[in-house]
Parts: C-alpha cells; structure tokens; sequence
C-alpha cells in the first residue's frame, strides 16, 4: 500500500523510523525493539540510508527483511548525492524487484571522508527534486515522501526561497513531506501554514524525537545545528537528576506533543526510535493506547 493512501484514510497515521545496525548484536536489538512496536500497530515504518549511501546494502538487507518477515509497510530512504543515473536506476529497480514501493527522496550528505575534499564527486542529481522526478519517470508506481524542516533547511540562509525549494520537490511529484525533529508545536503549525501559502496541500507528517538522556540531546545539537530547544524543555531536562530522569522528562514532553498533535488533526507523526523501543512504547501507554492503528 502506498503511503499516500494511508494518509487519506482518516486516521492520524503514526510511524516509526530505524535505522541499520553496524553489528550483528546490533540487528539482535533491532529486532526485539521491532517485536515490541509491532504490537502498537504503526502505519508504516522506514528506514535510514547513510549519508552518501554509505549503508546502502544494510539499508537494503534490513529493509527486505523488514518486509519478508513482518506484515508493516515499509518505506526505504534514499539519498541522491554522489549517486549516477544508472547507479539509482540499479537500486530502484531492486527494491521494486523486493515488493517495496514506497521511498523516501533525499538530498543526503557526502560520507566525512568526500565533505572534506575540494572536488567533491560529480552526481546526477543536484537537488532532491531531481531524485522525485527520476523516480516518477522511472518507476511511476512508486510512492514518494520528501523531507520537510520547520526549524529551517541546515544550508539555507533563506527562509522564503527554503520554501520555494520544498515546492519544486512537490511539483515533481511528492506525495508528502516528513518534517525533521522538533520540540515546539507552534513550529510545526507555522510551517504548515506556510506550506499551504505557497500552494504546497500535500500531507506534512511530524517528525517528533523523544530526548532519552543529556548525551542524546547534545548529540541532537550537532547533528542538526538548528534545532530550537525550548526553555521549558532545558528547565526540565535541567531539573532531572539522573539520565533516568532525564529519558522520563524528554519522554513525558514528546508525549505531550504528540498528544497535542493528534488533538488538533496532524495528518501523521513520525516517531525517530533511535532502534529502542522503551520511550515510543511509553509514548503509546501514556496516551491510553493500546495500540496506534485504532487512532481517529
């Protein structure tokens, strides 16, 4: 199913992303964490690709597996950068091959290695409206969601032209936009409405995070240097007095959030698991659910 007609099925669609592990205790864990979120019944999850595509095979490996071995739709990530016609072309048709019909369309980042070199290397696709275009012209069939940033794009300097390049990926053919992690709802509100100024009606999915330690929440600052910490969230995450504390502050304010979300008709929440299951089953049993399908 693609996720374009779970988005207009009525319900708040709530999903969740992984990611894929480096070792073999590593796909051990995921896949308990998998076993325990499966009973909440989530619309789809998806999985992350490494920047240049640099877990492409373990993207791949985990995302067919994901689908052999459990009923949940899944949505593959895929960055463009540093990527050949051909070479996307090859993995399209891979996943098409698998059964998976549902991308997500990426710019992505260079590996660390090819960021520091003065000639990064040449791809075919310089923006993340090409990649949406390539698949709409090569596997028509496909659903495709695009990535959203209410907190603003990291290389933009330009709030209004951010915009304009959030439409052009709609315009090749988006279905929905996923937003990157926030803590304030009001920035999530305000982007949609700013969507909708510039003619872009398509689903904006939130994207929401739960903080689980104060490691975490520095890591998050320097992953995504725009990320608007809240006072009311530093009080708080200030206020506790172990990292037990502080996984049950941060896991107590995205739960709020997502309260608050599905309160006022958000079309889908994305929850980022970080391959734990522990703050998204506590999200889950906070709003009296026993399990995110039956949401209205």
């Amino acid at each position: 199913m693609l996720i374009k007609d779970i988005l207009t099925a009525g319900k708040t669609a709530v999903s969740f992303e992984f990611f894929p592990p480096r070792t073999l205790k590593g796909w051990d864990k995921l896949f308990q964490s998998i076993t325990e979120l499966t009973r909440l019944s989530p619309a789809y999850v998806s999985v992350t690709y490494g920047a240049g595509g640099s877990t492409r095979d373990r993207t791949h490996e985990l995302v067919t597996r994901l689908h052999r071995e459990t009923d949940v739709e899944i949505v593959a990530h895929l960055t463009c950068v540093g990527h050949r016609r051909d070479e996307m072309k090859d993995i399209l048709n891979r996943y098409a091959e698998s059964g998976i019909h549902n991308i997500l369309a990426l710019h992505g980042d260079l590996p660390v290695e090819d960021s520091a070199d003065d000639n990064p290397p040449d791809d075919d696709f310089p923006h993340a409206s090409d990649l949406v275009a390539f698949i709409r012209e090569t596997h028509p069939e496909m659903g495709v969601g695009v990535a959203g940033f209410p907190e603003g794009h990291p290389s933009s300097l330009n709030r209004l032209d951010e915009i304009h390049r959030l439409k052009d990926k709609v315009d090749a053919g988006a279905d929905y936009i996923v937003t990157q992690l926030f803590f304030d709802n009001r920035d999530y509100y305000d982007y949609v409405d700013r969507c909708i100024l510039a003619g872009i009606i398509i689903p904006v999915i939130a994207g929401i995070m739960p903080i689980t330690g104060r490691k975490n929440m520095n890591r998050m600052a320097q992953l995504a240097p725009r990320t608007r910490f809240p006072a009311g969230l530093i009080r708080t995450v200030n206020r506790a007095e172990t990292d037990e504390r502080v996984e049950m502050a941060g896991t107590h304010w995205a739960t709020e959030q997502v309260r608050d979300l599905l309160d006022r008709g958000a079309p889908g929440i994305h929850l980022y698991t970080l391959n734990n299951s522990a703050a998204t089953l506590r999200i889950g049993e906070s709003l009296g659910l026993d399990g995110f399908g039956t949401l209205l």
